[in-house]
């Protein structure tokens, strides 16, 4: 090797790593800045080096008056409120995923309180690389996402604001709310809002009922009255909604598993067999192109819609409980279309 060539080696290979310690510094950056749980362990995962390097990685950033400190309280790293860093290098792949969810579902509201999304992304466009910009122009004109159709959130603004103070400043709210069940929701309660959930078609929060000590879902559009208390709270360290809601079928969780087994038409077969309906479904297909839909589900009163949505093209095998629960709600429907001179279809 001429010694010009070592030269150049032994320059670039310093040069190699300093440019991969600061891509390294960057995206330490933008993941304390933009999400928590970023502990050391969980940063040295992220970026594939040593726990030793993300802490000399912090030294650096330290040095350089990042404003960046450890949360006691959630044990990881936070950034300071009043710092932020752009987005930077964005492929176009990142783009368009950003452009997906940015126009095409909060420009239109699609779901609702997320407009300010929409603009953002249009900040974002703007800084991209004129190359990218111009492929994704190409791109995003021919692509469309259409989601249900959720309610207007005009009617729960002021709900949905309150309940967001109330997690910032971790207060709970003084409530009433309307329900078609009758346990404890008729008078006021303290309510710990925990966390906001959109499901489908509307928003929820799920918190701590004080009169009935229990945690549940509320949805927004049903509350009538919200008024911010001094009494503080604090979410439990280890509370999630994938946690509370176990194998729910989609919200309400009950009291006992069961193993469900479903047969779906040939018809209708290929239908089911293509969507991701609950995380615990296994599909078995049989030679007459018939499947055998088996999941496990924690109470059946929302499976029990779900499978009378389906029709003649589903028959329940198992369990018992869920095949008199659907053949008692088949009946009274067929019934409501009798003739007048007979008491029942059956």
């Amino acid at each position: 090797m001429s010694k010009q060539a070592k030269s150049a080696g032994h320059i670039l290979r310093p040069l190699e790593t300093e440019y991969a310690r600061l891509r390294r510094v960057l995206q330490i950056i933008q993941l304390i800045q933009h999400q928590d749980g970023w502990d050391v362990r969980a940063l040295a995962r992220a970026c594939g080096v040593t726990e030793r390097t993300i802490y000399r990685d912090l030294t650096l950033l330290q040095d350089a008056n990042i404003p960046f400190f450890f949360d006691e309280d959630r044990r990881c790293y936070r950034m300071r409120q009043d710092f932020f860093m752009p987005p930077v290098d964005l492929a176009l792949d990142e783009a368009l995923a950003l452009v997906a969810l940015g126009e095409q579902i909060a420009q239109k509201e699609q779901i609702p309180f997320t407009l300010a999304a929409a603009r953002a992304v249009a900040k974002i466009r703007g800084l991209l690389p004129e190359k990218v910009r111009r492929e994704l122009k190409a791109i995003d004109q021919n692509m469309a996402i259409r989601l249900g159709e959720a309610g207007s959130g005009d009617a729960v603004a002021d709900v949905f604001s309150k309940v967001q103070a109330a997690q910032v400043q971790h207060r709970c709210l003084r409530c009433y709310y309307e329900s078609v069940r009758s346990d404890g929701f008729k008078k006021s309660f303290l309510l710990k809002p925990y966390k906001l959930f959109f499901e489908r078609r509307a928003w929820y929060v799920l918190g701590h009922h004080g009169g009935l000590d229990d945690v549940r879902f509320f949805k927004l559009s049903r509350f009538t009255e919200l008024q911010l208390t001094d009494v503080s709270f604090t979410t439990p360290r280890n509370f999630s909604i994938d946690k509370h809601l176990g194998n729910a079928w989609r919200m309400i969780r009950g009291d006992r598993t069961y193993k469900v087994e479903l047969v779906f038409d040939a018809q209708f077969a290929e239908n089911i067999a293509d969507t991701h309906w609950h995380k615990t479904q296994k599909v078995e297909w049989e030679p007459d192109g018939s499947i055998r839909f088996h999941c496990k589900v924690d109470g059946l009163d929302e499976i029990q819609w779900w499978v009378l949505a389906r029709g003649p093209y589903c028959r329940v095998i198992k369990p018992r409980q869920l095949i008199d629960r659907v053949r008692n709600l088949a009946k009274k429907t067929a019934d409501q279309y009798c003739p007048p001179q007979k008491t029942t279809c059956w």
